[in-house]
């Protein structure tokens, strides 16, 4: 009990000890309310604000030397990514079919708060990696990213949708934008999607000389693709049950795409046939395309001045092209033959 001094006992003056003590603690609990509170066990405050984008606080070293996408044919996707979508009250429509395109606009980028995640080709988003996102172009798609104000490209491989502010053309990776110089904030770039015929015949390729034609079998053999029954390809392709396909048989199959050996991009190639006249590659590449739909974009016929070559490709490295080689010949009975340049 608290006893009080003769001169502290009046009734005003207990009202007023009695306030000072409820202001006291009142700022006592107000401190303790205003410290921070430690974390859970086992977890830590982040150190960087998650609600805004931008880079990781540590960055991979020697991200400036990082390789470019390399192209290759990859079929469109029907639906899915490419289907019409509406973001913040604006239609988009996707390109679904294998058109060039040519745009000049702003160019942002996109970082840790989307790393990790899935894009909307399926993907998992990685910041370090070569890519892109793009409002309409098809996914996947390879393009070409130029900055303007001191001429560096890139290409990266376009597989997420955006970005989606007035102005702006596409949302490169954190690498490409540093590749390019961009990571300061939104840039003027010029974009360039690469069509499949791009990647089939290295046009694409600015910094090097188309690549000379290198077959993979000794001067004077036979120009056609080897069977283990030794028939001509040709017939056993028209004996073989076709596959099941969702092309129709009686659609019109694409143009003949008929160019120089020079002009063919680098990498494996499969061989599927060689024929004197044209019309004959050209009939061999119409039955490809009703019975194996996968393989429609990767045909090319390459011509000189004595042979037509059928050939699909090209793929980046031997086993790719094996694999390739191997869907074929479970299709179809034939040996495609593996052709580097």
């Amino acid at each position: 009990m608290l006893v009080l001094a003769p001169w502290l006992r009046g009734p005003a003056l207990q009202r007023q000890l009695l306030w000072a003590g409820l202001m006291a603690l009142a700022l006592v609990l107000g401190g303790c309310a205003s410290t921070p509170l430690p974390s859970s066990p086992g977890r830590s405050a982040p150190s960087v604000d998650l609600s805004r984008d931008g880079p990781d606080a540590v960055i991979p070293p020697n991200l400036g030397q990082m390789p470019d996408a390399e192209p290759r044919i990859e079929a469109i996707r029907n639906g899915g990514p490419n289907k019409p979508y509406e973001i913040q009250g604006q239609r988009y429509e996707p390109i679904t079919s294998d058109k060039p395109l040519v745009e000049r606009g702003l160019a942002s980028w996109y970082g840790r708060k989307f790393h990790g995640r899935p894009t909307s080709n399926g993907e998992t988003y990685n910041m370090y990696a070569m890519s892109a996102a793009h409002p309409t172009m098809p996914l996947p798609s390879y393009a070409r990213v130029r900055n303007p104000a001191n001429g560096r490209e890139v290409i990266v491989r376009v597989n997420d949708r955006g970005p989606f502010h007035a102005g702006r053309i596409i949302d490169l990776s954190y690498t490409a934008a540093l590749k390019l110089d961009l990571l300061r904030g939104v840039a003027p770039v010029e974009v360039e999607r690469l069509t499949f015929d791009d990647i089939r015949t290295g046009a694409w390729r600015r910094d090097n000389p188309p690549p000379v034609y290198l077959a993979s079998q000794p001067s004077g053999a036979p120009e056609r693709s080897s069977t283990a029954s030794g028939a001509d390809p040709a017939l056993l392709l028209a004996d073989a049950k076709p596959a099941p396909t969702a092309v129709d048989a009686n659609a019109s199959t694409p143009p003949p795409a008929v160019t120089s050996q020079a002009g063919a991009g680098r990498g494996f190639w499969l061989q599927l046939g060689a024929f004197s006249q044209l019309g004959g590659a050209e009939q061999l590449r119409q039955q490809l395309v009703k019975q194996l739909d996968w393989i429609a974009p990767l045909l090319a016929v390459f011509t000189d001045s004595a042979m037509h070559r059928l050939q699909a490709g090209p793929y980046p490295n031997r086993e790719l092209a094996q694999l390739a080689a191997e869907r074929v010949r479970d299709a179809t009975r034939m040996q495609p033959m593996l052709v580097q340049r």
